[in-house]
């Protein structure tokens, strides 16, 4: 296994270019742990709170399934607190394989990659507008992505983490608010390219208080045109489990294009 990526890796996310549109993103950064065959198998770590992302081919062996539970275990990943993104079908090996080893996972996310090659304007259209995230924005969408990740439960930082994340977002100039009729951020959106030709949605999330009045709907929309624009083909995940948001999804054009999931140990 070697620890550096190529064209030959690129290849291989190639043929799962929405389910594993994060993955080949992050492997361009710095990561902790990276591991690939060039052939069959990537395993890519970046640090704690994030899961690892394993890559197969679809349809591999049960020697296969082993060789990859075997190099996890060899990296220190098979210890109870590493989460894994991973297809199904290796997920279930998975789960089976860790109990003679004494480590309980279970499945914590069933997830939808989506993509969006013809956006569909909403029919119930929200009051408000678009804004872009600006310097001045930075408490209110730290405070946004810590609510963000506190629904969903995963990945969760400290408020110092946030912070960064937040500053990240606002240089980069992807992030946006959906203004209300009073002048108060109500929801958040932002994108950022995956490779060449994708682009993913995300940190999609409304105040509590303000839902069921379309703001994300009209938001994500919108900036699902400004990645159209931009000349990318827009993605994203969802909680396959949360059936109102993905059916508003479908609703803007989002069509589904694979399944992953995400396993833990149970604590």
């Amino acid at each position: 296994m070697d620890n550096f990526t190529d064209e030959r890796d690129i290849r291989l996310i190639g043929k799962d270019p929405f389910t594993f549109s994060v993955l080949g993103r992050i492997l361009g950064g710095d990561c902790k742990l990276l591991l690939t065959d060039h052939e069959k198998l990537i395993i890519c770590f970046t640090t704690e709170p994030f899961p690892v992302w394993i890559w197969t081919p679809d349809e591999i062996t049960e020697e296969e399934k082993e060789h990859a539970y075997g190099v996890c275990r060899e990296n220190g990943l098979i210890d109870g607190r590493h989460r894994f993104n991973l297809k199904y079908e290796l997920a279930e090996f998975f789960v089976e394989r860790a109990k003679k080893d004494g480590v309980d996972f279970f499945v914590e996310v069933n997830m939808f990659a989506y993509s969006c090659p013809e956006p569909i304007r909403p029919i119930d259209g929200a009051a408000g507008k678009r804004e872009l995230c600006k310097k001045e924005d930075l408490d209110e969408l730290t405070q946004f992505i810590d609510l963000f990740h506190r629904e969903i439960g995963v990945d969760l930082q400290t408020e110092k983490e946030y912070r960064e994340n937040a500053e990240r977002h606002i240089q980069n100039g992807r992030t946006y608010f959906w203004t209300d009729e009073s002048g108060r951020h109500v929801a958040s959106c932002s994108w950022e390219p995956a490779g060449d030709q994708l682009a993913t949605v995300n940190l999609v999330y409304t105040r509590k208080e303000c839902r069921r009045f379309h703001y994300a709907q009209s938001l994500v929309y919108e900036v699902t045109e400004l990645v159209k624009k931009e000349g990318y083909l827009p993605a994203l995940y969802t909680n396959a489990d949360y059936e109102a948001s993905n059916a508003c999804y479908e609703k803007l054009g989002y069509i589904l294009q694979g399944k992953l999931c995400t396993i833990r140990c149970v604590l």
